[in-house]
């Protein structure tokens, strides 16, 4: 029986990539000489460094553009509130990996709300689908992003 599951993951390594090419650019432009404007990652949390919550966002724009670049969708990123202390400012952003349960849940009720004849289930952090007939399952991963969640979904691990 024919199946793929519905994950929301964020590629590592990209993320690394276009958080090192947002250091080089920051640190090469003029607009941010002899500040310490900067993004740090460890694991699937950026924080992004400045003096003041104005360049804190010139240096979001600048990640935003490395990360389209590089194929990373910017509804994967949960950003928090600016904390400003003094000279410096402070923004944490959460990238998000997986499907959490409620909107698992949300989704399966979409998948069956669309009469295709499909079974689905969560296994963890992803959703998998399987049916008897291969077109149903690929009408379905053409209407994966009208479902309205608010995580970018991809469809992998697509058997027969």
């Amino acid at each position: 029986m024919p199946s793929f599951d519905i994950v929301s993951e964020v590629d590592l390594h990209e993320l690394s990539n276009a958080v090192d090419q947002t250091n080089r650019e920051v640190g090469n432009r003029f607009d941010f000489k002899g500040s310490n404007a900067r993004v740090e990652q460890r694991e699937t949390v950026l924080t992004v460094y400045g003096e003041n919550e104005f360049q804190i966002r010139q240096v979001l724009d600048i990640m935003h553009m490395r990360m389209a670049k590089r194929g990373i969708e910017l509804a994967s990123l949960s950003e928090g509130d600016v904390h400003i202390s003094g000279n410096k400012a402070m923004l944490v952003i959460n990238v998000l990996q997986g499907i959490d349960q409620d909107s698992a849940r949300k989704l399966i009720k979409k998948i069956k709300e669309s009469k295709l004849k499909v079974q689905s289930s969560i296994q963890g952090d992803k959703v998998r689908v399987s049916g008897k007939k291969r077109d149903d399952l690929q009408q379905l991963i053409t209407r994966l992003d009208s479902y309205g969640l608010k995580q970018p979904l991809q469809a992998v691990n697509f058997r027969e």
